[in-house]
């Protein structure tokens, strides 16, 4: 079975990239389809890999200013020739899910979300782009119809793998198709239980408006006790700004020492709507309870009274109003590891191998009946 792998682009490193990663340990020796190749920004892993770009990597100025080829990058995505491989693996949240194959070959896409500026965070998208006006006033155009094109493309794929049963219900209403869950791996290797914990909270991941960070800031500005944040962003600087001196910034942070800072945290919190959302699972590993808004995929990793708590409303006031209340001697540190160690690597590559051979084989015997 020859396998490719396609995924929209690595100009960051987040957790598509992460999954990513674990496809290419799984087959070391398939290459990876993307449109544009950063290594200064991507993870430095992929430096040993076999990274195939679009004709846009050739472009001017298209690793510092990519979104300026948002029009073009659905043609890119159509170039990609893989007319020689029995299946193709995409890693999607963009464009990787428009590949274009043969009747011959399988494409399974691991689906990390409909397009999000295209379908449930449009409006805010174009609300929130720091951009001059008459650009502002012609990206709805634009939009349009790039979504159809993003509807189009789902078609193309055999097979969607959702990360979560939150977004399993957004490719049914965006994209009209039927998915199967495989929530995305964990590295759990780099956290454990730490023997006592310290008097801080702690929060972090890519700091971005959306993930509602800036009410964080705001509880514990008003609450006066310890929080660290962790990452990066085109918020930090906001987000700084706005903190007082009880609230410290770290940047970004490698995994043995984000370990340590989960397991010594009194919780970890988590205002945000997630797809799914690493971090939680994270600091479950580090055997941490963790405070979430009660959306998305934390619905899904957060069982309350057991390994966290939620909050209904994204507001500084509940959540400052839930840390007052908060009693984290109530949680069993052993029990919430447990409760994350379902969500490992290992057990992803298993799942992912198993559904791939299956997926292959009855789309074999498909298209031996109909000749292919």
């Amino acid at each position: 079975m020859k396998i490719a792998l396609v995924h929209d682009h690595l100009i960051q490193d987040g957790g598509a990239e992460h999954v990513l990663r674990v496809f290419q340990e799984m087959w070391p020796d398939a290459p990876t389809y993307t449109l544009l190749y950063d290594p200064k920004r991507a993870h430095p892993a992929f430096g040993n890999r076999d990274i195939r770009t679009s004709f846009l990597q050739k472009m001017p100025f298209s690793l510092s200013a990519y979104k300026a080829y948002l029009p073009l990058m659905p043609i890119a995505t159509e170039r990609h020739d893989l007319s020689e491989y029995d299946v193709v693996l995409s890693s999607s949240s963009a464009f990787s899910k428009g590949v274009i194959t043969k009747p011959e070959t399988m494409h399974i896409c691991y689906c990390h979300t409909p397009t999000r500026y295209l379908w449930s965070d449009t409006h805010s998208y174009v609300k929130d782009l720091h951009a001059p006006g008459f650009v502002k006033s012609m990206l709805p155009f634009s939009l349009t119809k790039l979504r159809l094109w993003d509807r189009w493309a789902a078609d193309r794929v055999d097979r969607f793998i959702a990360n979560s049963n939150n977004v399993q219900e957004r490719i049914k209403k965006y994209y009209r198709r039927d998915s199967d869950v495989i929530h995305p791996p964990v590295d759990l290797a780099s956290y454990t239980i730490a023997p006592k914990t310290d008097d801080y909270y702690v929060t972090g991941g890519r700091l971005v408006s959306y993930k509602r960070f800036d009410i964080v800031v705001k509880a514990f500005n008003n609450l006066g006790i310890p929080l660290k944040i962790f990452g990066t962003g085109p918020m930090f600087s906001k987000l700084k700004e706005m903190a007082k001196p009880n609230i410290e910034f770290l940047g970004w942070v490698d995994p043995v020492t984000k370990g340590v800072l989960y397991s010594r945290a009194i919780a970890f919190l988590h205002p945000h709507e997630e797809d799914f959302g690493i971090t939680a699972i994270e600091a479950h590993a580090s055997g941490r309870p963790v405070i979430a808004y009660a959306k998305g995929g934390a619905l899904e990793t957060v069982i309350p009274g057991i390994t966290g708590k939620f909050i209904q409303e994204q507001s500084w006031e509940e959540l400052a109003d839930t840390i007052i209340r908060f009693r984290p001697e109530e949680f069993d540190p052993e029990r919430i590891r447990s409760h994350a160690m379902q969500f490992g690597t290992e057990r992803f590559k298993q799942k992912i191998s198993d559904y791939v051979a299956s997926s292959r084989k009855e789309f074999n015997s498909k298209n031996m009946t109909f000749g292919f």
